[in-house]
């Protein structure tokens, strides 16, 4: 994956080697913006998700009743088209369906939210390995889901604010009825208070380069907003390449996945501290590029469009 600059935040590809555990995209602040090369992400046969799968959350750690309602409302949007206006977020969605056709797939990957986990009482402590997000990961159903973990902003994480701000991968369950199945897994942390200038940009002033003013987060919560930024790019690297042998494009140990292959893009006219011409609220100033259920809006990330090979905004 190319390392972009001081505005955007991308996924980036790495293996953990381990016999159990597999994390495979990380979410994170880079350094310069650059288009993705003219070729489709190249398939390598590997399993996609697909048919109806639900999207269990763990949250780890305190998060306000408010906060919650912005994630659970946005894993609502991916599918309620019928009562979004547009652009909206199911429609964002729809693009990563043109995988699936590629792929000759059964059928595309349809989400829905599954159960809520709460883990208030910091079970595990205020930092946590990898190995433990692994393990709060598998407190969701491990067959036909993709278990989220969610830490608040006062809980720190390996190589978080650091080197990544979430990551994607996978994990053996449980054995049923004697087999071994591997479940998908994403974790996201709260960066309001830790690092917002490195995995909350554009609505916080980045760490390095220009100092241009930051956006307003659409749902007013800082760090609400951004955790939805980093955890619809790692949905979308979830779905397309869930187990790090499906979609994605350069070395296998550093590609470049649905989201990442658009860095710093959510709307025509991005440049590098720039995110482009998105939408603006005319009540709050607030700028955003979706709307969802219950009237949210939201800002989303470029996909890569394996039909055009080109970035595909929704504004």
């Amino acid at each position: 994956m190319a390392f972009l600059a001081f505005t955007q935040i991308i996924l980036q590809l790495f293996f953990l080697v381990s016999l159990f555990d597999g994390s495979f995209a990380s979410r994170k602040l880079t350094e310069l913006v650059q288009e993705p090369q003219a070729q489709l992400l190249k398939y390598h046969n590997g399993p996609l998700l697909f048919g109806k799968t639900s999207i269990n959350l763990i949250w780890y750690g305190k998060f306000k009743p408010s906060q919650r309602a912005v994630i659970f409302d946005f894993i609502t949007s991916l599918s309620s088209s019928s009562s979004q206006s547009q652009p909206s977020v199911a429609t964002w969605w729809k693009t990563t369906e043109k995988y699936y056709h590629l792929a000759n797939a059964k059928r595309p990957l349809s989400l829905y939210l599954g159960e809520q986990i709460l883990d208030e009482s910091y079970s595990l402590g205020k930092s946590l390995t990898q190995k433990q997000l692994v393990q709060l990961a598998s407190r969701g159903g491990q067959r036909y889901s993709i278990n989220v973990v969610l830490t608040a902003s006062d809980v720190t994480v390996d190589g978080f604010c650091m080197t990544r701000c979430g990551t994607h991968g996978s994990s053996r369950s449980a054995p049923v009825k004697g087999k071994d199945y591997r479940f998908a897994y994403i974790w996201v942390g709260n960066s309001e208070t830790q690092c917002p200038g490195y995995c909350a940009w554009p609505f916080h002033q980045p760490i390095y380069g220009p100092q241009t003013p930051p956006l307003g987060a659409p749902n007013n919560d800082l760090g609400s907003d951004a955790m939805v930024i980093n955890l619809s790019s790692l949905l979308a690297g979830t779905a397309t390449n869930p187990f790090g042998n499906g979609y994605y494009q350069g070395p296998s140990g550093a590609p470049l996945e649905a989201a990442s292959a658009c860095p710093g893009v959510y709307a025509n006219g991005a440049y590098p501290g720039y995110a482009g011409d998105l939408l603006v609220d005319p009540t709050t100033g607030a700028s955003y590029n979706a709307h969802g259920v219950n009237g949210r809006k939201y800002l989303l990330p470029a996909l890569y469009d394996p039909s055009t090979s080109s970035c595909s905004t929704l504004v």
